[in-house]
């Protein structure tokens, strides 16, 4: 039965422990040659968040999945993609979460279109308590009733 409960074990240990035997992509922790493809990838990876941490860019993050996105800046960037064509794939790629500066689509306009309502609203009801508090008469002045 020991046996039995260590091979489980074992089993369901090993896919965890491979995770991270896997060596860092080339690029992940090298810089690019030349300096100024390298401050625009660092540029574009400061604006990309890690898919695993919270809210920390893949250039912050030291999670091997953010080393191959690292990666895949620098050499992207090596061979002359444009930033915004590369940040365009990622999103393509791992959704709108990866950028930190998400376009209005199909998917993403309630996250602009809901606080602007929601503002309105307050504005709304704010305007109505307003006007129905200067509708009121103060305590102790005569209500004038027509009948």
């Amino acid at each position: 039965m020991r046996a039995l409960f260590l091979a489980i074990l074992a089993l369901i240990a090993a896919p965890l422990a491979a995770q991270d035997s896997m060596p860092p992509a080339p690029y992940a922790y090298t810089q690019l040659d030349d300096p100024a493809k390298e401050a625009q990838a660092i540029e574009l990876m400061h604006t990309l968040r890690c898919l695993k941490c919270q809210s920390q860019s893949i250039a912050d993050s030291d999670v091997p999945m953010a080393g191959d996105m690292r990666h895949q800046v620098r050499v992207r960037i090596e061979r002359g993609e444009d930033p915004e064509a590369i940040r365009a794939w990622l999103m393509e790629r791992y959704g709108d979460y990866v950028s930190y500066k998400p376009s209005v689509s199909s998917t993403t306009w309630p996250l602009f279109a809901i606080p602007a309502f929601l503002v309105l609203l307050a504005l709304i009801v704010l305007a109505r308590r307003l006007a129905r508090k200067g509708d009121d008469p103060a305590p102790g002045e005569p209500q004038d009733d027509i009948a």
